[in-house]
């Protein structure tokens, strides 16, 4: 298991997985992904993480849930907590390194207390918190030349990470289209995330994998 911390989009391989996604309402097309969650099981997912949340943070009994076959598979996940439109914490898995359901109630009590950003979120915040579980196909490669490189990228759909002397760096695919990137400026803030100089894509050294993401979220009715 790693932690990747995340500040202002930016993710660090240290150890446990803290993020920041952004708070764009978009599902991400997943095409052929076996066990892409239902629109049910999507707001299962948020209901697990809000159980979570409340039990770590308020003490409250965990709600007990009738979850599907696809939350004892693998997957990556990510929880974001916002106040008021505000960022308040986040804490991701990328790899599937858990069952989702046990990933989804790991992130969100992490979000909730163990985000380094922030103070941890108290009892008295509750009711003001909203949630968002972004759940991610695993990465894979792109194996093709750097130069490449962002003609198989496409915005909106990918999310990358880099990997490269030392470290490690992630965006979401939402980041690109909130901020209207072309594939190649993705790839120049991923590494700039990452603490690496902004063309390091370009260097057969520096490892590239892309990943996608369906997120459901609390606010709008977007479960």
């Amino acid at each position: 298991m790693y932690h990747w911390y995340f500040h202002n989009r930016e993710v660090r391989l240290t150890g446990s997985i803290h993020c920041y996604p952004t708070c764009a309402k978009q599902t991400f097309n997943i095409g052929g992904v076996k066990n892409m969650l239902t629109a049910e099981e999507g707001a299962l997912a948020i209901r697990l993480a809000r159980g979570a949340l409340e039990h770590a943070v308020g003490k409250k009994p965990k709600p007990g849930l009738k979850l599907t076959p696809v939350f004892n598979a693998k997957r990556g996940v990510f929880v974001t907590l916002t106040s008021g439109g505000e960022l308040r914490g986040c804490i991701g898995l990328p790899y599937p390194v858990m069952p989702l359901g046990e990933a989804i109630e790991h992130a969100a009590k992490a979000a909730a207390l163990e985000d380094p950003r922030f103070p941890p979120v108290s009892n008295n915040e509750l009711t003001t918190i909203d949630l968002e579980v972004t759940i991610l196909t695993v990465p894979v490669p792109l194996l093709c030349e750097p130069v490449e490189r962002p003609a198989n990228i496409i915005v909106g759909k990918h999310g990358l990470i880099v990997r490269g002397m030392g470290t490690s760096g992630l965006l979401l695919p939402q980041v690109a289209t909130e901020y209207g990137w072309d594939s190649t400026t993705f790839l120049d803030h991923t590494c700039t995330k990452a603490g690496l100089s902004g063309k390091c894509w370009t260097s057969k050294n520096v490892e590239l994998m892309t990943f996608e993401g369906q997120i459901f979220s609390e606010r709008k009715g977007t479960v």
